[in-house]
């Protein structure tokens, strides 16, 4: 067991989140825990960096989630490079806590290839499960709970039904051998609670296992998997993971006093009116949209077909920011949406309209996702709202770049993995920009409205 009584001076973690929303949930992790924490929305320049030259915790959102094993062969690495200038002992790239990957779609296993020549460590650990968050891990095998439900992630009603990277196996470990022809190691929960984790990882490593799993179920296994990354670290260790890599070793620093187990709460106040838009088709957003609609939101419906042609994409987005405006000027806070919920029609006409139209699918959501921040940008510079909602992981990826903003700080917590952030930007219309990014499956319904008060009841 470690006799540190400190953490070590500058940075301590530094990482890349491979969607957006996904990358806010890993900055809320390390900020609510007391630890200065900004995550830059692009690569950062020098002079952007320097700004926050002495936070703990430095994350860059990305959007590898969605992109091509080729994109990531050229753009990857050189992040991986900055990342791995700051010096932290450890560099975790971030992915969904429902592991959202393919061979030919946000390939984690193609990430890990290239972050290991340049990231480097004895091993590289996983942790996916976080309990805070609905996700659990049980010899190897992922689960996710859903409306209160727990579901083996190849059943789970949202992520075995996912328009871009269905699950149809739950271990994790055999999905991501799909991906990397490293070897893949596991350390179960039950040789985590009888001790014998420590043996089981020097087992592997001597057995030439490079990537090993580690089982989260409850707090002990939390805390033990913080222990195990942080012990093990070497010089420098790269690790892949959800939140729960993050939630994992601040779990480990609080149990042996390194941070308080108490930090200060975060809080904000109420905005009198927010703008959201949406490009998001779970069932849980539909929920969300529904609330806010029965609770003086105004729902305005894209029609995503359009974004097949640019110009009458255009002319669609041009539409929305009418109706939002004057939704505003009604007293209502708008919620610019393309669909409501896996099933709703809107979801296979946009399908059709892509194979009709022999179309590269991406190519369309990547459009549909730049309108959206269109959207929210006219929408915020003509009435000066002070705070804002974007929803769906993939669509919050494109339509926050599209905004300007560079970098984000964690204000207060919303819901589990998607916390209210400050906007820092060099555009004055934008900079002190309260915003949320939302992914999918984040949430309870009165999301949307929780935003606007400033945070959960309760």
């Amino acid at each position: 067991m470690s006799t540190a009584t400190s953490l070590p001076r500058g940075p301590l973690l530094t990482f890349y989140g491979d969607d957006f929303t996904g990358s806010s949930a890993a900055m809320e992790v390390t900020a609510f825990a007391g630890l200065s924490t900004v995550l830059f929305l692009n690569p950062p320049k020098t002079e952007q960096l320097a700004q926050f030259a002495d936070h703990r915790v430095i994350g860059i959102a990305g959007i590898a989630r969605s992109q091509s094993p080729e994109w990531m062969d050229r753009n990857l690495p050189p992040v991986f490079e900055l990342l791995r200038s700051l010096g932290a002992p450890i560099t975790h790239y971030k992915v969904c806590s429902t592991f959202d990957s393919a061979p030919h779609v946000g390939s984690i296993g193609r990430a890990i290839d290239l972050a290991t020549p340049i990231l480097s460590g004895a091993w590289h650990p996983v942790v996916v499960g976080d309990p805070g968050m609905g996700r659990y891990q049980a010899f190897g095998y992922l689960f996710a709970v859903a409306n209160g439900i727990g579901y083996p992630l190849n059943e789970h009603p949202v992520m075995s039904r996912h328009p871009i990277t269905p699950m149809d196996d739950a271990n994790i470990g055999r999905h991501l051998a799909r991906q990397t022809a490293k070897k893949i190691g596991l350390i179960d929960f039950v040789a985590i609670k009888r001790r014998q984790a420590d043996a089981r990882l020097a087992s592997a490593l001597s057995a030439g296992t490079e990537i090993v799993f580690l089982d989260v179920l409850d707090q002990q296994t939390f805390v033990e998997a913080g222990r195990l990354i942080w012990e093990n670290r070497g010089e420098r260790l790269f690790g892949i993971g959800s939140q729960g890599f993050e939630a994992a070793l601040v779990a480990y620093w609080r149990s042996i006093g390194l941070i308080p187990t108490e930090p200060r709460v975060f809080r904000t106040s109420p905005a009198s009116r927010i703008a959201c838009v949406s490009g998001s088709v779970s069932p849980i957003t539909a929920a969300q949209i529904a609330f806010a609609a029965e609770h003086g939101f105004a729902p305005i419906r894209l029609n995503a077909t359009r974004a097949i042609d640019q110009s009458s994409w255009e002319n669609e987005c041009a539409g929305a920011v009418e109706r939002a405006l004057a939704a505003l000027g009604e007293g209502h806070d708008p919620l610019v949406f393309t669909a409501s919920g896996p099933d709703d029609p809107a979801v296979q006409a946009l399908r059709a309209a892509i194979a009709a139209a022999g179309v590269p699918a991406e190519a369309v959501n990547d459009r549909i996702g730049a309108g959206l921040g269109w959207i929210l940008d006219k929408v915020l510079r003509e009435s000066r709202l002070t705070r804002a909602v974007i929803s769906g992981g993939d669509s919050s990826s494109h339509a926050a770049s599209v905004l300007g903003i560079y970098a984000l700080s964690a204000v207060a917590p919303i819901a589990p993995g998607s916390p209210l952030c400050r906007a820092h930007a060099s555009d004055p219309a934008l900079a002190g920009l309260e915003i949320a990014l939302k992914g999918g499956q984040v949430g309870q319904p009165e999301f949307f409205c929780a935003v606007k008060r400033g945070g959960m009841d309760g």
